[in-house]
């Protein structure tokens, strides 16, 4: 090593002198000398890697070689015996300096190289080495702006002709120019006025057909890349199309994709073809969701509302990276970098609380286990006898359950029946009520028809008319229901109450009737070669043939006519009008394929990604295509194994009860639609999946992820207190306050019920520490309810370590910080047109009321002196897998930013990490090293750091669950299903006994639990949280074309080599020169270097170094 790097100095100190020499002045007999230093300079720079070079630039090597080239080309004719090893030199180091075009500017070698091209046109070697040195001073925009006004464009695109097999060296060489010319958008408009996108298809069009031999396949990509830079402006894209040149390229895909050899023309021409793809606005009326909802003191005007900027339309989930940052390469530096706080003050100071210490007195009734004075102790009382719906939990579930399955497997067999999916809500209070007595024959055949119907709404608006029973109560008299922790009555009275903008009037069938976990876990969809090309061919086929295309509305929310027609057989039937759901418009493109477009959230005309709808009306075993046409990330874990789920009513009735995967032939790309309004910055990706059905004419529904309603919620904590012994368990539900529509935000406590009511006993349970939990600020991510829904009904077992949480900590819980957007099928944001975990800094009473009262909360809390030991906020993340926590630390902090301050000298209490240590014994599904601690400038306002700098909790985490799966652990592999989620929010909880060991007495069962908080690591291999989780897509999400980040060095270096090393001879056999492959022009260029200037070099110069 020692003595490479001698070498290494000694050739940099001989190019130091070489250069100082070929910088002054060059008498004529100095010729030989001058050709020995370019020689032994090539000889040296081309050993190993670019180190030298790069010493050489940094030396003034380049300022060297032009002074050199300026020198030479002065002389009247010039020596081109001296020229021509300069040019070649200036080439090779020249694409290695970043700065070669400013430097020829400034040294005004430019338009001298541009009159060495013209001097030397019809010299084949000439010409090619003035055009590679044009290349590269093209580096430099101004510098290409240069050339094209002074003709550039026109003398470089004279030098390349029709098919021929001469000269290809300097064919290749003046594409190669003419495309770094186009790097200036000017002369890409000079082009287009010129006509030269039109003479660049019939140029490429002729070398491809004329290419029969497939032996210039080089020249093919590099007109490719000519266009590639020609279309970098709206003129050029429009050219390309208005002459033909999409249908060219298609033409061009399909012949090459069956070609062997041609494969490799296939990316760059459909990415030229996506990029020029004429832009289209939205079908729709306007960008604004089609709901919107006074806020006071606003007025009513939906575009009041719209961001001015794009800086939080794409944030990503939670207090996460900023999906934007996706784009920039340099973004994931200025995440962990230029975003860390880095004061200190900052970071250790706590604010003045943003509310008098009076208004704190409203929280004091949040608090019930405080005040209670648990008489029922005293009594002896027994618990209230169970209703009918405790004998749901009581009774023999799983024999009744085997039992309706089998009931509803033989009246299904052999018929197409399919009872309506949607049951009534709210108004009719017939629907939620027990049907009685005992029909008629005549009643009962009106009855079975309805129940085969395929789409009834009008039956079931009807269902309360006077001596009808209610679809509810025939759905349940029929099949039966058996579910845990779910009765379908209770949801649809609780649904019956839940306030929407829409005012929904029917159910969704699948929160109705309720959700039984997969069976084993589902594997990661496997991504087939190319499949996002295919189906890119497919939308360039829209443009090229549209009498192809139905285009027919199927489903709108703003028009109700097209949904209301569409009995045709070839048309799906959607709906989304019910609690949760998000679909917008449904397009019929082609007879199996549909274009689908999400609405915005309420008050904004952004955030497209939760989707959730009722799809009525298919085949069996027909695959149709589904296009999600304007989503919005830039990047998804869709491309990267995620399926969407998918729930048959058939399927429930028959027994199978729950959501699974489902989906093939699955990527994310951009595409070619925007917003109606046009915004210039503003772009859509499309989400493609195939799904084939099981059943004709089922009914079923598909959504971006399991989909977990407020009206869900609300049953589920009435049956979960209706589950618990309440001499054992405290367990009480109150209202923490109403939303903006007036649905109230619950607010849950639980512990252990003390063991008498003596003095000790209330002592100790008044002096538990408290543990806050909160879920689902953002309505999207729903598979933080599922966290939550197992971290809730883990907490309400009898299972012996949950028993040992109760009486050692007192749970408050705010399971659905945003009741509203997840009623109303929003992404991120609340009624306010806000994301909700961004106001945690000055939360306004009137438009974030759940934010401002459940700080309030916590800061009641801290003022009594009962600051919570744990704070835990779940989310979901769409970009990475696993579950992880995110959560705060100075010194963590301040070193990662980089800062002055010795973090040495700091102390602070490292329990943060101790829950994430946990964690990454005992949950499957979590990644220790995905976790970080970092508080950034950004996320001020999240409910982590807020909670962390302002209330002073040190364990203040944010936990990421992942949409997809793990790629870790006994998990790896497999997609989240709702039994993983709710087995992390158990594990969770199940973790926070390692904060109250020391001051524990457990029983016997539970410390044979224990040691699982101490040992067994799980076989984690997890990721670095600094690094993204997943690779680059395989295939391109954007347009960017391959070609452009084809790295220019080596090519442009073995084509200079081989320039240097032909001789006059060689270009009169250029013909059969270029048909030697690559590999045997370097054996001839090694042969050759022994004859490189024979009379003027002497081999002893080069013996001697």
């Amino acid at each position: 090593m020692v003595a490479v790097c001698l070498v290494d100095h000694l050739c940099c100190v001989t190019v130091f002198c070489f250069l100082q020499r070929l910088s002054g002045p060059q008498d004529a007999g100095d010729t030989e000398s001058t050709l020995n230093i370019l020689n032994v300079l090539d000889e040296l720079l081309s050993a190993g890697t670019d180190r030298r070079i790069h010493y050489m630039i940094s030396k003034g090597g380049s300022e060297s070689l032009l002074m050199a080239l300026l020198n030479t080309a002065q002389n009247v004719p010039p020596n081109y015996t001296l020229l021509l090893p300069i040019l070649h030199l200036l080439a090779k180091v020249g694409h290695r300096d970043r700065r070669i075009g400013v430097k020829a500017e400034k040294a005004e070698a430019v338009l001298v190289m541009l009159g060495l091209l013209r001097q030397n046109l019809k010299d084949a070697r000439r010409a090619a080495a003035c055009l590679w040195v044009i290349q590269v001073f093209c580096a430099s925009v101004s510098t290409a702006t240069l050339l094209g006004k002074n003709r550039g464009l026109d003398i470089v695109f004279r030098l390349i002709p029709a098919h021929t097999t001469k000269h290809i060296r300097t064919v290749k060489a003046a594409i190669d120019a003419l495309a770094a010319l186009l790097r200036s958008k000017v002369n890409c408009r000079t082009a287009v006025s010129k006509g030269y996108i039109s003479g660049l298809l019939k140029l490429f069009a002729d070398w491809h057909s004329n290419d029969t031999e497939r032996e210039h396949i080089p020249i093919q990509r590099a007109l490719l890349h000519c266009l590639d830079h020609a279309t970098n402006t709206s003129v050029g894209r429009s050219a390309l199309v208005a002459e033909g040149g999409i249908e060219l390229l298609f033409q061009t895909t399909q012949t090459c994709m069956f070609t062997r050899g041609m494969e490799c023309l296939v990316e760059p021409a459909v990415q030229l073809m996506r990029k020029c793809y004429p832009k289209c606005a939205l079908s729709l009326s306007s960008d604004q969701s089609v709901y919107s909802f006074p806020l006071p003191g606003k007025p009513l005007n939906p575009w009041d509302f719209v961001p001015t900027s794009q800086g939080d339309a794409f944030e990503d989930d939670s207090d996460s990276d900023n999906d934007n940052d996706d784009e920039n390469e340099d973004a994931e530096n200025k995440d962990y970098e230029d975003d860390l706080e880095t004061d200190l003050e900052s970071l250790r100071q706590r604010p003045q609380p943003d509310r008098p210490l009076e208004q704190l007195g409203q929280y004091v009734r949040l608090c019930p286990e405080l005040h209670h004075d648990f008489q029922e102790l005293a009594s002896g009382s027994e618990s209230e006898e169970s209703s009918d719906e405790d004998s749901l939990l009581n009774g023999d579930k799983g024999d009744r359950w085997a039992r309706s399955g089998r009931r509803s497997s033989r009246r299904h067999r052999g018929s197409a029946q399919t009872p309506s999916s949607r049951a009534t809500r709210k108004g009719h209070p017939s629907s939620v009520s027990n049907g009685g007595g005992h029909t008629t024959p005549e009643e009962e055949e009106e009855e079975e028809q309805k129940m085969k119907a395929k789409d009834l709404h009008s039956q079931c608006l009807r269902s309360h008319e006077e001596g009808h029973r209610s679809m509810v109560d025939r759905l349940l008299e029929r099949f039966g229901a058996c579910i845990p922790h779910h009765d379908p009555r209770l949801y649809a009275a609780a649904a019956a109450s839940t306030r929407s903008i829409a005012g929904y009037s029917i159910l969704a069938f699948p929160d109705f009737w309720g959700h039984l976990p997969t069976k084993g876990s589902e594997c990661m969809a496997v991504r087939r070669p190319n499949v996002q090309r295919q189906k890119v061919l497919q939308d360039i086929q829209r443009f090229l043939c549209p009498e192809d295309i139905i285009n027919k509305v199927v489903f709108d929310m703003e028009d109700p006519s097209p949904q209301c027609s569409s009995d045709h057989k070839d048309s799906l039937r959607f709906f989304s009008k019910f609690e949760c759901g998000n679909l917008r418009k449904a397009v019929q493109v082609r007879r199996f394929e549909y274009d689908l477009i999400l609405n915005a959230d309420v008050n904004t005309s952004r955030h497209h990604q939760w989707f959730y709808f009722e799809v009525s009306g298919m085949m069996a075993n027909v695959p149709y295509r589904f296009n999600i046409i304007n989503c919005e990330k830039s990047n998804s874990q869709f491309n990267y194994g995620m399926q969407p789920v998918l729930y048959s009513v058939r399927e429930a009735l028959e027994g199978r009860p729950r959501w699974v995967r489902t989906g093939s032939e699955i990527c994310y790309y951009r595409n070619h639609f925007q917003p109606t309004r046009c915004e210039r910055s503003s772009c859509f990706y499309t989400l493609t999946f195939t799904v084939t059905f099981k059943h004709d004419e089922d009914v079923c529904y598909l959504a971006y992820h399991y989909p977990y309603t407020y009206s869900s919620l609300q049953a589920h904590l009435q049956m979960l207190q209706r589950s618990v012994d309440p001499r054992k368990v405290f367990f009480r539900q109150q209202n923490l306050c109403n939303t903006l529509a007036g649905n109230p935000c619950p607010l849950i406590t639980i512990t252990a019920c003390p063991t008498s009511r003596s003095w000790k006993s209330l002592y100790q349970l008044r002096n538990r520490p408290c543990v806050v939990l909160t879920a689902r600020v953002h309505p999207g991510e729903s598979n933080a309810s599922w966290v939550m829904k197992g971290s809730l009904e883990f907490l309400c077992s009898s299972d012996p370590l949950a028993q040992s949480l109760r009486e050692a900590f007192i749970f408050k819980i705010i399971p659905m910080l945003n009741p509203d957007g997840v009623i109303n099928g929003t992404h991120r944001c609340s009624l306010s047109g806000e994301d909700l975990n961004r106001q945690w800094n000055k939360p306004d009473p009137a438009l974030s009321p759940t934010i401002y009262h459940a700080k309030g909360f916590l800061y009641y809390l801290n003022s009594i002196g009962r600051t919570p030991l744990v704070f835990c906020d779940y989310h979901g993340h769409s970009r990475k897998k696993n579950v992880f926590l995110y959560g705060c630390s100075v010194k963590e902090t301040l070193w990662q930013s980089g800062s002055s301050v010795d973090t040495s000298t700091l102390k602070e209490d490292p329990g943060y990490r101790t829950i994430p240590k946990t964690l990454d014994r005992i949950a499957p599904a979590f990644s220790f090293n995905s976790c970080n601690y970092l508080v950034e400038k950004s996320r001020a306002s999240t409910a982590r750091v807020v909670v962390w700098r302002e209330i002073g909790v040190l364990r203040a985490y944010t936990m990421e669950s992942t949409y997809n799966g793990c790629d870790q652990g006994i998990y790896q592999g497999m997609q989240m299903g709702t039994w993983e989620l709710e087995e992390m929010g158990a594990k969770f909880c199940q973790s926070l006994l390692t904060l109250r060991k020391s001051t524990m007495l457990y029983d016997s069962k539970v410390i044979s639990h224990m040691s699982l908080l101490d040992d067994s690591p799980l076989d984690h291999k997890s990721h670095n949280c600094f690094v993204d989780d997943e690779p680059p897509c395989v295939e391109e999400i954007e347009y960017h074309s391959p070609l452009t980040s084809d790295p220019p060095g080596k090519d442009l270096d073995s084509e200079v080599n081989a320039n240097m090393y032909s001789s006059a001879e060689d270009e009169d056999k250029d013909k059969d020169g270029d048909k030697q492959s690559p590999r045997c022009r370097r054996n001839r260029s090694n042969d050759l270097k022994s004859h490189l200037f024979p009379p003027l070099c002497r081999p002893d110069s080069l013996e001697s170094l």
